[in-house]
């Protein structure tokens, strides 16, 4: 089954629509690749898919195993190489507002965090630092 539809429409932008939902996403080229960094870029999104995965793992995690993620959120910061232009790293810092986790669930957490599809999914000459504030 297709995922979405892409249609450029000018001036660097792109529009995908998910095809399942309708729910649409505009990219814009960032202003240091000929853009206006007006919203976010393809390689904004894949820093982005990466911190969601995460913290969508965790949460079946955290909800298999009886306890709650539930207010976490994550920054993410995108690093970009030259020559070739790429991501060169993806940092994710994780906070928790339950500073009460056990140790096992600290262990659950972490490894949701280092093997979410995304993650798995990301070149492995990708620096992925994961910073987990609990």
């Amino acid at each position: 089954m297709k995922t979405a539809l892409i249609r450029y429409i000018g001036d660097l932008r792109t529009v995908s629509t998910h095809l399942k939902s309708g729910e649409k996403i505009m990219t814009d080229a960032p202003p240091d690749n000929l853009g206006k960094g007006e919203f976010f870029s393809p390689t904004d999104l894949i820093a982005s898919a990466f911190g969601s995965c995460a913290l969508t793992i965790m949460g079946i995690a955290s909800r298999e195993h009886k306890f709650s993620i539930e207010g976490a959120y994550v920054e993410v910061t995108k690093i970009m190489t030259t020559n070739p232009r790429k991501i060169g790293e993806i940092i994710l810092d994780f906070y928790f507002p339950n500073n009460k986790y056990t140790e096992k669930e600290k262990n659950i957490i972490k490894l949701c965090a280092e093997t979410c599809p995304v993650s798995l999914s990301l070149n492995s000459e990708l620096k992925k630092t994961i910073n987990l504030h609990f």
